[in-house]
């Protein structure tokens, strides 16, 4: 994505399939992160996330109680509700990055 376009969408920090994996996975103590429905999250999900739904009335309560010394690995379906996800988190202080495209883009090698 280029730098117009991520400052439009807001200061998420969005990373396609391949830099997202290789992020996270250089960080042990990161937290991967699937915001889509609990439905969404028990037909597929990467292997090892955790689940809160954005859509919830509880989404912000339960974001507002995550270990701010953390960084988290966020993903939906296609990029949308986790690049929204991120904004929030990062209001309330917390480090984060997009999954670019969603749960398809990434890599299953």
């Amino acid at each position: 994505m280029d730098i117009l376009a991520q400052l439009l969408r807001g200061t998420n920090p969005d990373l396609d399939g391949a830099s997202f994996k290789q992020k996270f996975m250089e960080n042990p103590s990161a937290i991967l992160l699937d915001v889509r429905t609990p439905s969404e999250h028990h037909s597929e999900a990467i292997p090892g996330s955790i689940n809160i739904d954005f859509m919830s009335a509880n989404f912000e309560t339960e974001l507002a109680n995550l270990d701010k010394s953390k960084t988290y690995f966020v993903y939906c379906r296609s990029g949308n509700r986790s690049s929204r996800a991120c904004k929030t988190m990062k209001g309330l202080g917390l480090t984060c990055y997009n999954l670019e495209y969603g749960i398809d883009s990434w890599p299953l090698d």
